[in-house]
């Protein structure tokens, strides 16, 4: 009965460190895979910049206190 439980341990140990393995492989793969791609076909990067209005000081002292009392 003691050696069947052996047995099992180290059967079930053996599945999940292989699927880990496998996992592990397949994720590095995917990375260099994915690094490759974006070398060939690089994202075009749109940067706006809107000008941004002066907010009042009613309004940062409001945004202040929501700020505080959600901490709390």
């Amino acid at each position: 009965m003691l050696e069947e439980g052996i047995i099992l341990v180290f059967v079930g140990m053996g599945t999940v460190f292989t699927f880990l393995a496998i996992l592990w492989g397949a994720v590095t793969i995917m990375g260099k895979v994915v690094a490759y791609i974006n070398k060939i076909f690089p994202e075009e990067l749109k940067i706006t910049t809107a000008p941004m209005k002066a907010a009042s000081s009613e309004i940062e002292i409001a945004i202040a206190i929501a700020a505080a009392k959600k901490r709390q």
